[in-house]
C-alpha cells in the first residue's frame, strides 16, 4: 500500500510539474515576443530618427549652398561694378587729359 501511495505522490509531483512546466514555456513564448516586437519598434523609430537627421541635414547643407551661390553671384557683381567705375573714371581723366 505504502508503494501505491508513493507512486501517486510521484505522478500527481511529476503531473504538477509539467504542468508549471507548460505554463513556464508559454511565459517565455509571450515574453520572447513582447521583446521580439520591442525590439522592432525601436528598430523602426531609430530608422526614422536616422531618417529625419538625414532629411534636415540635407536641408542645411542645401541652404549652405545656395546661400554660398548667393554670396558668389553678389561678389561678382560688386567686382563688376567696381571694374565698371575704375574704367568709367579712367575715360573721364583721359577725357579731361586730351582738353
Amino acid at each position: 500500500m505504502r508503494k501505491i501511495i508513493l507512486a501517486a505522490a510521484i505522478a500527481t509531483s511529476a503531473l504538477g510539474l509539467a504542468a508549471c512546466s507548460n505554463n513556464t514555456e508559454e511565459k517565455s513564448e509571450d515574453t520572447v515576443d513582447a521583446m521580439a516586437a520591442d525590439a522592432e519598434a525601436n528598430a523602426d523609430n531609430a530608422g526614422e530618427a536616422i531618417e529625419g537627421t538625414a532629411e534636415q541635414s540635407a536641408q542645411s547643407v542645401e541652404a549652405a549652398a545656395d546661400s554660398a551661390a548667393d554670396a558668389a553671384v553678389k561678389t561678382t557683381d560688386e567686382v563688376g561694378d567696381e571694374a565698371e567705375r575704375i574704367a568709367n573714371e579712367a575715360d573721364a581723366e583721359a577725357t579731361t587729359a586730351a582738353e
